[in-house]
Formats: structure tokens, C-alpha cells, sequence
């Protein structure tokens, strides 16, 4: 199993309800919900990751 070194979204509020991302492995993004750290990951190519994020940076 791969180690991956999770981040809190730059937009977190503080009130716990926040997106982890870990970028630290070549050729994989790995998303988890902070309040469930041992729960379900969603992994990503790097590829989607980007297309996804350009995507929310589009919107109003």
C-alpha cells in the first residue's frame, strides 16, 4: 500500500468538513474526506486530477 502524505484543501473552513488530497506519488492523485481518514480513497492519474480542478476554477 502505498504511503500518502495528505493535505487539507486551501480552502477548508475549519469546521471539519474537508477534502485531503495527497500529490506525493508519481502518477497518482489519492482524495479522502478528513473526517474519515481511515475510510474510502479516491484515486486519481494526475491527468483527471488537473482537468478536474481547472474545471472548479471555472466556475462562477
Amino acid at each position: 500500500m502505498p504511503h500518502f502524505e495528505f493535505v487539507k484543501s486551501s480552502y477548508s473552513s475549519g469546521n471539519g468538513e474537508c477534502v485531503e488530497v495527497a500529490r506525493n506519488l508519481p502518477h497518482t492523485v489519492a482524495v479522502r474526506d478528513s473526517k474519515r481518514p481511515d475510510g474510502p480513497l479516491l484515486v486519481l492519474a494526475p491527468a483527471a486530477w488537473d482537468t478536474f480542478t481547472a474545471d472548479l476554477r471555472r466556475q462562477p
